[in-house]
């Protein structure tokens, strides 16, 4: 008898991954089956089995609830990370006269180039704070239409929800927006990169003036005020360069994950269940190598258990949220974890009827892989294969960590 959550659908209880090995120990590993069918006769449902066996004794588990559907306040990635808050005006330029000799002319020159430099560096702050005001507003907006969604995908819906896909919609409008305010931002850093070239030349231009002949003492005295504001600009415009990349960082890399999120999103509004952030942001994560890792990966399949099995012997398998349910958990415990997603169709029947049934498993396995891509997985993380089996009485999917 399968045991099942209503928002669930289906039952599963996934093999996970603990230290070196893929179980935690024979006696707490347990054999997940989801049962459901492609183009295959609905046949009764076997519950979960031993390894190595396709149907018999053993228990069906139910799935407990995810941590996103177990958060009171669901919401796909984190919150947007906080814009740079400084200002970068620039102090104006020591005013002073003109003393009518050569080096005088020069200081004045070289005063009115620094005016300029500043003006340029006062409108480009200007820009920036424009800017940043621009997409903190575009960043609420998203972050709290992604919020309603799944706040209201937790308490249940009906897939394909059009309001949810509205409201996904707007989503994708807002970060869309903030991917346009990142490209000003790179513009307004290639601009501050060439006026700190700029700035650089004029402290050099003013060094060289102390060496002029003609000078008198008050054209030395302009000169290291003009110096002391050159400094100051430079500093500034260091700044503002480095509060640019700050926020261009932080900002491409949220914008980046997000649209992972969005999609992995999409399908839980398809299906109208409650996933959580896209597979993809905890796949790239820091990890250590694994023992196994360095062993290489196991030769036997038969010192291999699957981590899920998806059984296909019955019209429309609910297989996703239990699917993503064990891969992220599997991905918790090993972020570097790849994935072989194996079709195996029985071998016993006519040499037609197995080639028919291997061609419906490999179109379930290809459909799962579409699943787990959407979730965020990417796909060469994965490796597709086929094979068959006396042990199976329908076909499967099974899916195995390496």
């Amino acid at each position: 008898m399968f045991i099942r959550r209503s928002h669930l659908g289906a039952a599963i209880a996934a093999l996970l991954l603990s230290g070196c090995s893929y179980i935690s120990s024979t006696a707490d590993s347990v054999w997940s089956s989801l049962s459901g069918s492609d183009n295959q006769p609905s046949s009764s449902s076997s519950a979960a089995a031993p390894s190595g066996t396709g149907g018999g004794g053993g228990t069906v588990v139910a799935i407990p609830p995810s941590p996103a559907e177990a958060n009171p306040q669901p919401t796909v990635g984190a919150a947007p990370p906080a814009l740079g808050t400084g200002s970068y005006a620039a102090t104006p330029v020591t005013p002073g006269s003109p003393t009518g000799t050569l080096v005088g002319a020069k200081v004045q020159s070289l005063r009115g180039d620094l005016q300029r430099l500043q003006d340029d560096i006062n409108r480009q702050n200007t820009q920036l704070q424009q800017v940043r005001q621009s997409m903190a507003q575009d960043a609420a907006s998203y972050y709290s239409l992604v919020g309603t969604i799944n706040s209201r995908l937790q308490v249940g819906t009906t897939p394909g929800n059009p309001e949810l896909v509205a409201q996904w919609n707007q989503a994708q409008g807002a970060l869309d927006r903030m991917s346009s305010d990142i490209a000003k931002l790179n513009s307004l850093s290639n601009q501050v990169a060439s006026d700190s070239s700029l700035a650089a030349y004029i402290l050099e231009s003013v060094k060289a003036a102390y060496g002029l002949q003609g000078a008198v003492d008050e054209d030395h005295r302009q000169l290291r005020l003009l110096e002391s504001d050159v400094n100051r600009t430079v500093v500034l415009v260091d700044q503002l360069l480095n509060a640019l990349s700050d926020d261009i960082s932080r900002q491409s890399t949220y914008v980046s994950n997000e649209r992972a999120n969005l999609i992995t999103l999409s399908l839980a509004i398809k299906n109208g269940e409650l996933y959580g952030q896209s597979l993809s942001n905890r796949a790239f994560s820091t990890a250590a190598p694994s023992p196994l890792a360095a062993r290489g990966r196991l030769s036997s399949a038969a010192e291999r258990r699957p981590l899920v099995i998806i059984r296909f012997d019955r019209p429309n398998v609910d297989y996703e949220q239990a699917l993503y349910t064990a891969v992220r958990r599997a991905l918790d415990r090993r972020p570097d974890a790849e994935f072989d997603l194996v079709a195996v169709t029985p071998s016993s029947g006519s040499p037609g009827q197995v080639a028919l049934h291997s061609d419906a498993a490999k179109r379930n396995a290809q459909s799962v892989l579409r699943s787990l891509t959407s979730m965020g997985l990417p796909a060469t993380r994965v490796t597709l294969s086929a094979t068959t089996s006396a042990n199976v009485q329908s076909n499967e999917v099974q899916i195995y960590v390496r």
